[in-house]
């Protein structure tokens, strides 16, 4: 799926990433989580082989997992079907999929029984949405994703905990909405850690990214940073693998600072601007420098790929 391009690969998330998101929210049995973006359902397909691990699980506690814990929506009709095969094939019998754009429906509609404990999500970002879908939401504006935010924010329960995938200049745009909605994000959600991802992290996305997790009921206090390195570029062939992840899974479990990370106290971001920019005082992102047998090695790689692809095609059709 990952390097289907636009014919599934947009709706994937690389799995390491996901499962070091799930390591740092650690959702419990018991509680909703949703995925209103969902593409293939991998944080919930993941987010259930998590949570069954449990010792001693109850026929209760896996009924619980099984009809009452992953929900989510998908709009576009391949993502959705893949989605439910998905979750059938991880063990979850009757998944609660809904085939539906959730963006469609105003944000006041929302009653308290919908909301959820966790959310997760890597909403499509770059889109734009038309104006009848803006006016459900109190900070229009085209950007699919940040409308997700908005969502996101709303459906979680006073306490609920979230894991967003959202692009890095989401953090210091300065459009009105990008200034508003890092407003409404600091204000009402406690933002206490930012993952920066390397070029990279998403296969044949050509943006960086940022994971925001945040916690909603009081305000943000403290922001703690990581600023993820894996010491070489990764690609196709070298995709992000969760050794990648130990280190920040590790060090956000006490925000730590390192040279990978950093803290910034609420009451230094810019009131006007509430620009949250990735900014390490160690030092900028390393820049890996590879030698031309590396980058020829990783061509003849991609190559023979093609060749397999081409080769398997001429198979179907004869």
């Amino acid at each position: 799926m990952g390097n289907a391009g636009r014919n599934g690969g947009e709706y994937y998330t690389c799995r390491p990433l996901i499962r070091a998101m799930i390591q740092v929210v650690q959702p419990k049995i018991g509680e909703r989580i949703r995925d209103d973006a969902c593409g293939s359902a991998g944080f919930l397909c993941e987010s259930f082989d998590y949570m069954k691990k449990k010792k001693g699980l109850t026929t209760k506690e896996l009924k619980t997992l099984q009809e009452k814990t992953f929900y989510g929506q998908e709009k576009k009709s391949l993502a959705y079907v893949i989605a439910i095969m998905n979750l059938i094939l991880h063990g979850i019998e009757v998944p609660n999929i809904i085939h539906a754009n959730s963006l469609s429906e105003n944000l006041a509609d929302i009653q308290e029984k919908e909301r959820c404990d966790v959310v997760f999500a890597n909403p499509p970002f770059g889109g734009k949405e038309r104006k009848e879908v803006q006016q459900n939401f109190p900070i229009r504006t085209g950007e699919t994703a940040y409308l997700f935010l908005q969502r996101f924010i709303k459906v979680l329960k006073a306490g609920g905990r979230a894991g967003i995938v959202i692009k890095n200049t989401f953090l210091s745009n300065t459009d009105n909405a990008s200034v508003s909605l890092r407003k409404h994000l600091l204000e009402s959600c406690n933002l206490h850690s930012v993952l920066d991802c390397p070029s990279g992290t998403f296969q044949g996305a050509g943006v960086k990214t940022v994971v925001l997790f945040f916690e909603k009921g009081s305000p943000t206090r403290k922001v703690w940073y990581y600023q993820l390195d894996p010491g070489r570029n990764l690609g196709k062939t070298n995709p992000l693998n969760d050794d990648d992840l130990a280190d920040f899974v590790k060090l956000q479990k006490s925000f730590a600072d390192s040279s990978k990370s950093w803290s910034l106290d609420a009451k230094d971001i810019d009131a006007t601007t509430f620009d949250l920019s990735v900014k390490n005082p160690s030092g900028g992102e390393v820049v890996v420098h590879r030698s031309p047998q590396e980058i020829l090695k990783e061509i003849a790689a991609l190559d023979a790929q093609s060749a397999e692809v081409l080769k398997r095609i001429k198979g179907l059709l004869k």
